[in-house]
């Protein structure tokens, strides 16, 4: 998806495209949402997370529980 905003006739096209059965007046709801996620992950895209090791890097240690509160 580009910087252009998706349009419900896009939002129908890649609906149709994935064989998803997607009804007329939902286009316009699909497409909203599907804008707002794009924009919820482009912030995301913009973090910084150099400094953070990748998952496969995390060891959890097993704590010793005590019930004792």
């Amino acid at each position: 998806m580009s910087a252009v905003e998706l349009t419900p006739p896009e939002a129908a096209r890649w609906a149709a495209r994935a064989g998803l059965d997607l009804p007329a007046e939902r286009h316009a709801a699909v497409a909203a949402v599907a804008n707002h996620i794009h924009s919820v992950v482009s912030v995301l895209r913009e973090l910084d997370f150099a400094d953070v090791p990748p998952a496969a890097a995390y060891h959890p240690v097993q704590e010793k529980r005590d019930a004792a509160v």
